[in-house]
């Protein structure tokens, strides 16, 4: 073997050794835990693949943006690229809190808001009561299935 074959051979096999650099983390959102195997790497974002969202927090990407249950929330251009979703972007625009481990790569994601109240389940107003100008109590029950604009106002 001459020195030119045994160099290639060498830094091909320096090559082929070189391991690559881990992107795995684990994401922990409600009761869920995670673990991603791959990661696109980014030191301040979390970027996940488009396919393992649904398991991370249930929403699944469509047409018309990030969707759980009937719920969708609109998806700029810049929270994806190619095959990655950025996370953490999702999560500011949902005003979602969330931390990150980077020495144990551990992210973990509060509830989201949205998602947590009841008019997300039900969307339907509490019922209340308050008196009309003309000091006639109504309830805002009595308009079930009408539209109703109600304006309020506080001296504080």
């Amino acid at each position: 073997m001459n020195r030119r074959t045994f160099l290639l051979a060498s830094g091909a096999a320096a090559i082929s050794t070189q391991a690559a650099p881990d992107t795995s983390v684990t994401v922990l959102y409600g009761d869920r835990t995670v673990k991603l195997d791959r990661t696109k790497a980014d030191p301040k974002d979390l970027w996940i693949r488009k396919a393992d969202l649904e398991r991370v927090n249930g929403f699944e990407l469509k047409p018309q943006g990030a969707c759980r249950n009937e719920m969708c929330i609109p998806v700029t251009k810049a929270m994806t690229q190619g095959e990655w979703f950025n996370l953490t972007a999702f999560a500011h625009k949902v005003n979602e809190v969330y931390l990150n481990d980077a020495t144990s790569r551990v992210w973990s994601f509060g509830e989201i808001p949205a998602v947590t109240g009841n008019y997300a389940t039900a969307r339907i107003a509490p019922d209340f009561a308050a008196p009309d100008r003309k000091g006639k109590i109504v309830h805002l029950s009595d308009f079930r299935g009408k539209k109703v604009l109600v304006v309020t106002w506080a001296s504080w």
